[in-house]
C-alpha cells in the first residue's frame, strides 16, 4: 500500500512538472530555465532530474503531452468528415496553424529533438482511416502513408520564425506540399525503414499522461 502510494505521488509529480513546463516553456521557449519549471511545478529540480534524467526529457514530455492534448483531437475530430479529402486537408492545416501559434514551445521542442516525424505521426495515427478514404475517392495520391502527413507537418514548420507572427511562410510552404498529395500517375520513392524514436526516460510518464 505505502508503495502504490509513492507511485501515486511519482506520476502526480510527473504530471505537475509537465503541465508546468508547458507553461514555461510557451513564454520562454529554448531560453527557459528548468529552476523555474520546478518552481512553478512546486517540487525541488532534484525531483524533476529523478522523474525525466535533463533538460531534454522535461522538453519532450512536455511537448508530448500538448500534441496529445492539442494535435491529436485534431486528427480525431476529422474522422467522421463527409469529404474526407477536404477534412485531411483541414486536418494538416489546422495542426500547422496551432503549433505555429505556439512557436516558443515549438522552439524548445526542435531543439530539444522532441519533435521528428515519428513522433508526430504516432499522434497522427487516427488520419489514417481519413487517408485511406480519400484514396479510395481518388481524391490523393494512392501512394501516400500517415508517415508522408507527418513529415509534411514538420516539413512547414520547419518554416515558422519570430519574425512571421502571421505564419505565412508555414502557410505557403504547406499549401505546396499539399499540393503534392494530388493523385499522380508517378510512383513515389520507397521510405526508408529508420525509425527515429524518442522515448521518455521515465518509465512511468506514459501512464502519467494517460492518467491526467
Amino acid at each position: 500500500m505505502q508503495r502504490q502510494g509513492r507511485r501515486a505521488d511519482a506520476l502526480r509529480n510527473s504530471d505537475r512538472i509537465v503541465r508546468a513546463a508547458i507553461v514555461v516553456l510557451r513564454d520562454s521557449g529554448p531560453a527557459a530555465s528548468l529552476d523555474e519549471i520546478a518552481r512553478r511545478a512546486g517540487i525541488g529540480i532534484a525531483t524533476l532530474y529523478r522523474r525525466f534524467g535533463d533538460r531534454d526529457g522535461v522538453i519532450r514530455a512536455a511537448f508530448q503531452t500538448y500534441f496529445a492534448e492539442e494535435i491529436e483531437p485534431l486528427a480525431l475530430a476529422a474522422r467522421d468528415a463527409p469529404d474526407p479529402g477536404r477534412r485531411l486537408v483541414d486536418a494538416l492545416t489546422a495542426t500547422v496553424d496551432t503549433l505555429a501559434a505556439h512557436h516558443a514551445l515549438l522552439g524548445a521542442a526542435q531543439e530539444s529533438g522532441g519533435f521528428t516525424v515519428d513522433i508526430a505521426e504516432r499522434f497522427m495515427g487516427p488520419l489514417a482511416g481519413v487517408l485511406a478514404a480519400a484514396q479510395r475517392r481518388g481524391q490523393v495520391r494512392a501512394d501516400l502513408l500517415v508517415r508522408d502527413l507527418a513529415a509534411i507537418v514538420v516539413m512547414a514548420l520547419a518554416t515558422v520564425h519570430p519574425g512571421d507572427p502571421a505564419h505565412a511562410d508555414p502557410r505557403r510552404y504547406l499549401a505546396l506540399l499539399l499540393d503534392g498529395l494530388r493523385p499522380s500517375a508517378g510512383t513515389l520513392p520507397a521510405p526508408s525503414d529508420t525509425r527515429l524514436r524518442v522515448d521518455s526516460p521515465d518509465p512511468d510518464l506514459g501512464e502519467a499522461r494517460s492518467s491526467s
